[in-house]
């Protein structure tokens, strides 16, 4: 008889718990969307993911001079990339596109210009 009551206030704990636990975390998106504390979170992961390659190397990598056109790194990027799916290099077409990806950052960067 212990037992089942033991058992039963441990059921009914777990799913106190459970729904505490979900209240919280939806209160907690909330907040972080209200702040933009979201949005931040998710640029400073994409800089992060960014940063590992420099911008003169992913000018390096895809070919493309210092003054080189979005059209001009867009070109020499599918090029690239095709290239490299065919011939079965994995590793090159990943560097190919994370050079596209710094740059495509870079780009947009400078278009925004500097914020005060």
């Amino acid at each position: 008889m212990a037992a089942k009551i033991l058992a039963n206030l441990i059921v009914m704990g777990s799913g106190i718990m459970a729904r505490a636990l979900v209240q919280a975390y939806r209160q907690a998106i909330q907040n972080a969307s209200k702040n933009g504390v979201a949005q931040e979170a998710m640029n400073n992961t994409i800089r992060r993911a960014s940063k590992n390659l420099a911008e003169p190397e992913a000018r390096q990598i895809l070919g493309v001079p210092e003054g080189a056109s979005w059209e001009e790194i867009l070109q020499k990027y599918d090029t690239l990339f095709e290239r490299n799916a065919k011939q079965g290099s994995f590793y090159l077409q990943s560097k190919v596109h994370r050079a596209k990806e710094c740059l495509e950052a870079a780009y947009q960067g400078k278009a925004q210009g500097p914020t005060a």
